[in-house]
C-alpha cells in the first residue's frame, strides 16, 4: 500500500511539485527571517562577545544594555580592584565620535579605549598590524568592515580605496594614525569601530567629568561569579554582570523595547500561513482528483487505518522534501550574504523549530485531505 500511495503522489507531477514548492517556500521564509532576526540581535551584544577575556562587566546600576553608557568616576576602578575575589580590573571607554576622513567627509564611529597597560578588551582578530602597536603615538586600529566600507576613500571615477595601515583620520580634530586592521562583530548600527588606548580615547572625546564607561574584571580562582558580583554591589553600589548575563541583558532589552520581534514575527507567521494554505489547498485538490482510486481501495477492503497511513506517508514525503529544499535555500542565502551588511545567524536549534513548523503544515494538510477520504463511499468507484 505504501508503494501505491507513492505512485498516486507522483502520478500528478504538477500538483506534486506545487505542494513541495509551497512547503519549501514556507520553510525558507521561516528559517531566513528567523535567522536574520537572531543575526540582527546578535549584533547588539557583539562587542561583549569580542571582549572574551573579561569574566565580569561592571557598570552603573542604571545601565540597561551595552550601548546605554552611564559614565563612572575613575576612582571606582581602584575600589573594584581592592575587593576580594577580583583578580584584576581594567578601565574601558566606549562611545560614539565623529571621524573626519581624508576626503573631508564625516563618519560616526564607535570609539573603544583599552587599558593602556594591558590592552584588555582588544579586537579578537587582527588582519594587519599588532595590538601592541596601539602604544605608538596617535595610534588607532580600525575594523575591517569600516576600513573597506564607510572609512574608504572615494576616487573621482567612483572607485573606493580602503583605509590601510599608515593612513590618517581625524577624531574630534585630533590626528589618528591607523596601525592595524581588525575583524570584529558588526555593530547594531553598522558603524565602524576604532580601537585606541584609554588615555588617548579620553583625550579624543570632548572633556567630561566622568569618562569611565565600564570596568572589565577577572575572578580569582575559588570564587564564584555570583559571590563576586554581590561583593561589588555591596561595597561600591555598582552592578556587576558575568559576560553571558550581560549579553542576555542586552538581548532582552531589544526584545522588550523595540519593534524588531513584531516585524520579524509577522514575516515568520506569514510564511507559516502561506505554506499551510498552499500545501493544504493543493493536497486537498490532489485528494479530490484521486477520489476514484481511494474509493477503489476502500471497495477492496482497505481499512481506515490503512488509508490514514497512506495519506500521512504522502504528507511526510512532501514535507521532508520541502523542508530540505527550504532550509537548504536559506543556508545558501546566508552563505551568499555573509560578507554583506545583512545580519544572518542560522542557529542549530532553529532547524528543529522549522522542522516542527513544517510538520504542523503537512499534518494540517493531511487532516484536511483525510476528512474527505474517510467520508468517501466505496460505491463512488462504480459511478460514471
Amino acid at each position: 500500500m505504501d508503494r501505491v500511495a507513492w505512485l498516486m503522489l507522483v502520478g500528478d507531477r504538477v500538483k506534486y511539485v506545487g505542494i513541495v514548492c509551497g512547503i519549501s517556500f514556507a520553510a525558507f521564509l521561516i528559517t531566513q527571517q528567523a535567522s536574520i532576526f537572531f543575526g540582527l540581535l546578535s549584533r547588539t551584544y557583539g562587542f561583549v562577545t569580542d571582549c572574551g577575556h573579561a569574566d565580569l562587566w561592571i557598570c552603573d546600576p542604571k545601565v540597561q544594555f551595552i550601548d546605554d553608557i552611564k559614565p563612572m568616576q575613575d576612582t571606582e576602578l581602584y575600589r573594584v580592584r581592592s575587593l576580594p575575589g577580583v583578580a584584576w580590573a581594567t578601565p574601558l571607554y566606549k562611545g560614539l565620535l565623529r571621524a573626519r576622513l581624508a576626503d573631508g567627509n564625516f563618519q560616526t564611529c564607535n570609539l573603544i579605549g583599552l587599558d593602556d597597560a594591558t590592552l584588555t578588551g582588544g579586537p579578537p582578530v587582527l588582519t594587519a598590524g599588532r595590538l601592541v602597536d596601539l602604544r605608538q603615538s596617535d595610534a588607532v586600529i580600525v575594523d575591517e568592515g569600516g576600513a573597506n566600507g564607510k572609512f574608504a576613500r572615494h576616487l573621482p571615477d567612483g572607485r573606493k580605496v580602503p583605509l590601510t595601515v599608515g593612513d590618517t583620520i581625524e577624531l574630534n580634530d585630533h590626528r589618528a594614525v591607523v596601525v592595524g586592521i581588525c575583524q570584529v562583530s558588526r555593530t547594531f548600527q553598522s558603524n565602524p569601530v576604532v580601537y585606541t588606548t584609554f588615555a588617548r580615547a579620553t583625550a579624543f572625546v570632548p572633556r567630561e567629568r566622568k569618562l569611565l564607561s565600564f570596568i572589565l574584571a577577572g575572578i580569582t580562582p575559588g570564587f564564584s561569579s555570583d559571590t563576586v558580583c554581590a561583593t561589588v554591589a555591596e561595597h561600591t553600589g555598582l552592578a556587576a554582570y558575568p559576560r553571558e548575563e550581560f549579553k542576555s541583558k542586552t538581548f532582552w532589552y531589544y526584545i522588550q523595547n523595540t519593534g524588531i520581534p513584531i516585524n520579524f514575527g509577522i514575516s515568520v507567521l506569514l510564511g507559516f500561513i502561506i505554506g499551510t494554505a498552499i500545501a493544504g489547498l493543493l493536497f486537498y485538490q490532489f485528494t479530490t482528483d484521486n477520489l476514484r482510486y481511494w474509493g477503489a481501495l476502500k471497495a477492496m477492503g482497505a481499512s481506515h487505518g490503512t488509508l490514514l497511513r497512506m495519506v500521512l506517508l504522502q504528507a511526510l514525503v512532501v514535507g521532508a522534501l520541502g523542508y530540505g529544499l527550504g532550509v537548504g535555500m536559506a543556508a545558501l542565502f546566508g552563505w551568499m550574504t555573509s560578507k554583506s551588511e545583512l545580519a544572518f545567524l542560522l542557529l542549530p536549534w532553529l532547524l528543529l523549530v522549522t522542522a516542527a513548523a513544517v510538520l504542523v503544515i503537512v499534518l494540517l494538510a493531511a487532516l484536511l485531505s483525510l476528512w474527505k477520504v474517510l467520508r468517501l463511499e466505496a460505491a463512488v468507484v462504480f459511478r460514471g
